[in-house]
C-alpha cells in the first residue's frame, strides 16, 4: 500500500555532490516524519537525517552534520537528501524510511524504500 521510490543515487568523486529524492505514495506524506539512513556493508543501519512532518524540526549525526540537508516537499510526496562535500565514507546504500502518524526517528521507519546505492571514489 504505502511505497517509497527513490532516486538519486551514483557513483561521485570525493567532494562531490548528489541530491537522493524519495517520493511517497499510497498514504498521506504530510502528517508523516521522515528519515534518510544508510547502510554500509557489515554495518547496521544508521540515521543520516531525519525530518519531522512540518520540517520544522530535523536531526543529523556528527558525521554528516554541515554537508547533509534534508528537506521535504509535502505537496510533492517527496523527501530529499542533499549530501554536500561527499567523502568516501559516506558509500553506502541509502534508504528512506516513513513513520506512522505521531512516530519519529527515535523509532524504526513503519515503511522503507528500496535503497539506492551511492559511491564515493576517485
Amino acid at each position: 500500500q504505502v511505497q517509497l521510490v527513490e532516486s538519486g543515487g551514483g557513483l561521485v568523486q570525493p567532494g562531490g555532490s548528489l541530491r537522493l529524492s524519495c517520493t511517497v505514495s499510497g498514504s498521506r506524506f504530510s502528517d508523516n516524519a521522515m528519515g534518510w539512513y544508510r547502510q554500509d556493508p557489515g554495518k547496521q543501519r544508521e540515521l543520516v537525517a531525519g525530518i519531522s512532518s512540518g520540517g520544522s524540526v530535523t536531526n543529523y549525526p556528527d558525521s554528516v552534520k554541515g554537508r547533509f540537508t534534508i528537506s521535504r516537499d509535502n505537496a510533492k510526496n517527496t523527501v530529499y537528501l542533499q549530501m554536500n562535500s561527499l567523502k568516501p565514507e559516506d558509500t553506502a546504500v541509502y534508504y528512506c524510511g516513513f513513520f506512522s502518524y505521531g512516530s519519529s526517528w527515535v523509532r524504526t521507519p513503519d515503511y522503507w524504500g528500496q535503497g539506492t546505492q551511492v559511491t564515493v571514489s576517485s
